[in-house]
């Protein structure tokens, strides 16, 4: 079990990828606390990874709001006692040609993937830098390398993680904290499952493996960086995304 006896945050974690990381992390023997909006579905989430054996916690939590973030932080450590693992997760989309695109879209979406990301990460190496070890693990896109039409706000946030990233990595290695980033691609989601069958080839000719990736296949790389395997990796971002950018 390669995190046994860890602790780790999830951002965003009660549904799609960042509830396929939980239970990934769960499996692995890490206790799992899931920081979402909706905590019906948080609490679910928790109940659920409970039955694999491990403690877990449910905390209702707006990543874009400060004030809340260090409650929800200190909760999670009087639970655990540490935070081993930081999984910036949470994300929203809101569409549009950038001439389309309303500037309260651009700041929402800016305000809970990157400013989010920023806010729960400074919260972290406060914790991470006492006890000289910690891992921060953002979720960012392949959009945020090829870009997208239709999602200015959507790139340029998830582009902002890779830079992100790569600070904390530079301003905290001296403490044992290691940062890093994994860009999926097209994942299978309730979101593509509802897309017209033409639509869903004609993105899967994007890729070179010809298929979608599975939530699954993100957690199993965010696994590893959390890991002891990945303690030599930092300010590195893993692409899973069959090919689609290399």
């Amino acid at each position: 079990m390669k995190l046994k006896n860890n602790t780790a945050l999830i951002t965003g974690a009660a549904q799609g990828i960042g509830h396929a990381i939980a239970i990934g992390m769960a499996r692995e023997g890490a206790n799992i606390g899931i920081a979402d909006m909706n905590i019906e579905k948080a609490e679910a989430a928790a109940e659920e990874i409970r039955a694999l054996g491990v403690k877990s916690l449910a905390i209702k939590l707006d990543v874009s709001k400060s004030e809340g973030i260090a409650a929800a932080l200190d909760r999670f450590v009087q639970e655990f006692g540490r935070l081993d693992i930081l999984v910036n997760n949470a994300g929203i989309t809101k569409d549009g040609l950038i001439l389309r695109m309303k500037e309260e879209d651009w700041d929402a979406v800016l305000d809970i993937n990157l400013k989010g990301t920023f806010l729960c990460s400074k919260e972290a190496v406060k914790v991470m830098a006492k006890q000289q070890y910690g891992k921060i693990i953002s979720i960012s896109s392949v959009v945020a390398f090829i870009g997208n039409a239709g999602q200015a706000n959507y790139s340029a946030s998830k582009a902002g993680l890779v830079g992100l990233t790569k600070t904390i990595a530079k301003e905290y290695a001296s403490r044992g904290i290691r940062a890093n980033a994994v860009a999926p691609g097209f994942i299978q989601t309730a979101m593509t499952d509802g897309l017209p069958e033409k639509v869903k080839e004609e993105m899967k000719r994007l890729i070179p493996l010809g298929c979608f990736g599975l939530s699954e296949d993100v957690a199993n790389a965010v696994i590893f960086l959390a890991s002891k395997d990945a303690d030599y990796v930092t300010g590195q971002v893993i692409h899973v995304n069959g090919g689609m950018y290399m």
